[in-house]
């Protein structure tokens, strides 16, 4: 029974919380699964140590099963030549902060797959859910995850993704949809994007792969939670929903242009890969930038990171990761834990008054 995954986990609202890197933190996900959903982290991002650290600041504030989400992408194939004139290219947004931009590019984030030290973390912590975003870890990590006792889960783009995340025995599968906000979970950034909708994947999914599924990508408020249900999904995940939330770490300009009306678009410039960000100075200046100049992921990250860094320091923030999902301006400003209960009273209604 596809509900079932939902029971297990004892959940009293078909509710995840995204594991957004840079923006979820432990109060974030303690507050979520408290009120009775999934709470996230995305330490996709960070070091054993500080993943450790994040893990056991949120088992204090909650006894409750939380999702722990990291990268498994493919190391970066350098191209030293791409690397130094994407470098030269920036140049002058750095020197129009009196900045200079790095001499070289650093690979900031280690894969999984090649992180031991990460997969000890989780085998001794031993979080209810362990997701996986930008393909698999190897197998001998997911047997060792299964047998600690965390419920895994991955997310997938295409129905290719999902039916290697079902080989993979993995209990679950994200469906992320186009309009979802920030990286793109495809196994391959090469490879061509079908850009199917949320509703779409959820139906294809559903109906080829005999695992829960669960909705992500444009969802703003219990009415889209229930659809998604109704469509087939066993929960929904959501992100954006709670970048303006107190517990976020979203910084107060990226806060305000959520709420602006900003449109979003997606990108590959800021980071290497594939991600929906709210439209700024860093993505108008990348429109005309052709994939075949940025250097890979996560290289082309220390980059933007730096350029971020240099532009806030003279008071521009328009050049800054500023992920969201094409409904941003409907995201509220309440504590997680009170969102979250909004979400399932707007459900709840919404399922009782179809």
């Amino acid at each position: 029974m596809p509900g079932k995954f939902i029971d297990d986990l004892g959940l009293e609202a078909p509710i995840f919380q995204a594991p957004m890197a840079g923006v979820s933190t432990p109060a974030m996900a303690a507050a979520v699964s408290n009120a009775g959903g999934l709470g996230g982290l995305g330490l996709g991002a960070s070091t054993p140590d500080a993943a450790l650290q994040a893990i056991q600041e949120t088992r204090a504030l909650t006894s409750r099963p939380f999702n722990v989400n990291v990268f498994c992408h493919a190391s970066a194939v350098r191209d030293s030549i791409r690397e130094r004139q994407w470098i030269k290219r920036t140049r002058p947004l750095f020197e129009a902060f009196d900045a200079t931009p790095p001499e070289s590019l650093r690979e900031i984030y280690t894969p999984f797959q090649t992180n031991d030290a990460m997969l000890g973390v989780l085998l001794e912590t031993r979080p209810a859910v362990v997701s996986f975003h930008f393909g698999l870890p190897r197998p001998d990590q997911i047997e060792a995850l299964r047998l600690a006792g965390c419920r895994l889960i991955a997310t997938a783009t295409s129905l290719a993704e999902a039916r290697r995340i079902a080989d993979g025995g993995l209990d679950a599968i994200i469906a992320q949809g186009w309009a979802a906000g920030g990286h793109r979970g495809m196994f391959d950034p090469a490879a061509p994007d079908e850009r199917r909708s949320t509703q779409t994947l959820v139906r294809q999914f559903v109906s080829e792969v005999p695992l829960p599924i669960i909705a992500a990508g444009g969802l703003m408020d219990g009415a889209d939670i229930q659809r998604a249900i109704d469509g087939g999904a066993v929960a929904a995940q959501l992100g954006t929903a709670f970048l303006r939330c107190p517990e976020s770490l979203a910084d107060e300009a990226y806060r305000a242009r959520v709420v602006s009306g900003v449109e979003t678009v997606m990108v590959r410039s800021i980071s290497g890969r594939p991600a929906r960000c709210l439209i700024n100075r860093y993505t108008a200046w990348a429109e005309g930038v052709a994939i075949s100049e940025i250097p890979a992921y996560p290289c082309a990250y220390d980059l933007g990171k730096a350029l971020n860094a240099a532009a806030k320091a003279k008071g521009e923030t328009g050049f800054g990761a500023q992920w969201a999902g094409s409904g941003a301006a409907r995201a509220v400003d309440l504590p997680a834990g009170e969102l979250l209960k909004l979400l399932e009273a707007q459900r709840q209604s919404t399922c009782r008054h179809p």
